[in-house]
């Protein structure tokens, strides 16, 4: 098979066994390098992957892909916005909702709370909180009865279980011949749910929407429609498209503005530790500077003889460029398939582990998310091959253009 001299011989020097084991020894630890960076990158940035999808779908999981409200804080027509919701094709539910804030009170033990009025037949097309819960049932939930389901923090601050009261104190206030009062109202507590988020989990109480509208004396009125769509990446798009199907004034908000804080934060801290992780790679490839410089050393006589019979600085350079990219290319691909495999099987290998050694990583009693979940990107996967790569390259052509400028005669001189 036809192939250029210089990728010939550089091929031959990186078979070839050497006088000088360091040179040897300096490969191994380069292409070693390489793919340890290659391989921690990609599963690092998979479980990073992993515990914002994570996230992401326990908090969509409870909040909404998209909320329109009215702009009184109050919407009237929402039997007219979910039929308009309807048509959109992205659309998969639509339900009515009523939000206030307030506290719950049961003895001695106090806790705030965002109460949610909801209809139990339209809920579960938007949410999964029913999929969620611990203790009771969601068709128990019916109006006059003046039931309450509580996150499993919530109920555990106010030491209640099923069937137990608790009192609500609303923001609303009722004139009565003492004065000014808060309004209260008992409830009793048919249902304990898990979300898996922190923040359902300890502050979301959800009630009938009638027995809302009839505490917030909203009458036939609800706060907003929480709307459910195909792809919730499609969110800020399909707002915009709902926003142009509404006739009227009404607040169209999307989860990427609701939680937009939060997950910005974890998309900057993804970049820094990428930073960090190619810093890793750009360690690995400076001992491919050392290799190439003492090989570019031992073959100085090679390199005026190769010069005496014609060969251009060019061709030259590229015999030890051959070397390089060879090592570079060999560790980048160990590394592509070591990550994967991780990356892949890291839901059953971590297991394994923590069972080996009977230790567990993440306590369910203090991390959110007690296992290592895993994402793997194969967009993040190409993106570190060519980075890697390219780092490759830079540090292969610098020792190797130094090979060009050998002078024959000086290298011949002691020879």
């Amino acid at each position: 098979m036809f192939r250029p001299i210089e990728v010939h011989i550089g091929l031959r020097y990186t078979k070839a066994r050497r006088r000088n084991n360091f040179i040897s020894i300096f490969s191994l630890i380069s292409i070693v390098g390489i793919m340890l960076g290659v391989l921690v990158m990609i599963t690092v940035l998979s479980v990073m992957n992993g515990f914002q999808k994570e996230v992401r779908e326990r908090i969509l999981g409870a909040a909404s892909h998209i909320t329109i409200k009215g702009m009184d804080g109050e919407l009237g027509d929402w039997h007219e916005v979910m039929k308009s919701t309807a048509i959109n094709s992205q659309v998969v539910g639509s339900a009515p909702f009523i939000r206030t804030e307030g506290m719950l009170t049961n003895g001695q033990y106090v806790s705030a709370a965002f109460v949610r009025g909801i209809d139990p037949e339209l809920e579960p097309s938007v949410s999964d909180v029913q999929k969620g819960i611990l203790l009771g049932d969601f068709a128990d939930l019916k109006p006059g009865d003046f039931k309450i389901y509580l996150g499993k923090y919530l109920a555990r601050a106010l030491g209640v279980y099923l069937g137990d009261k608790v009192t609500m104190v609303t923001p609303q206030a009722a004139v009565t011949p003492a004065g000014i009062l808060p309004r209260l109202k008992r409830f009793t507590v048919a249902g304990i749910f898990e979300t898996g988020h922190n923040q359902y989990d300890s502050g979301l109480a959800i009630i009938h929407i009638k027995d809302a509208a009839k505490l917030m004396r909203m009458g036939d009125n609800v706060t907003g429609v929480r709307v459910k769509i195909k792809d919730i990446f499609d969110a800020p798009r399909i707002s915009l498209e709902l926003v142009d199907q509404l006739s009227g004034g009404y607040l169209v908000n999307d989860w990427t503005k609701l939680h937009a804080n939060f997950f910005r934060a974890v998309q900057t801290e993804k970049r820094i530790m990428s930073i960090i992780l190619i810093l890793i790679i750009i360690i690995a490839a400076f001992n491919i500077i050392a290799m190439m410089v003492m090989t570019v050393t031992e073959k100085q006589s090679d390199i005026a003889i190769l010069r005496t019979l014609g060969s251009t600085p060019f061709k030259i350079t590229w015999i030890f460029i051959t070397q390089g990219l060879i090592i570079g290319l060999v560790g980048i691909t160990l590394g592509v398939i070591g990550g994967v495999t991780l990356s892949l099987n890291i839901d059953t290998i971590v297991p394994a582990i923590e069972s080996l050694f009977n230790v567990q990583f993440l306590s369910p009693d203090v991390y959110l998310i007690s296992e290592l979940p895993s994402d793997l990107q194969w967009s993040d996967v190409t993106a570190i091959s060519i980075a890697s790569f390219i780092v490759t390259i830079i540090f292969t052509v610098i020792p190797a253009s130094r090979a060009a400028y050998i002078q024959p005669a000086e290298a011949l001189r002691y020879e």
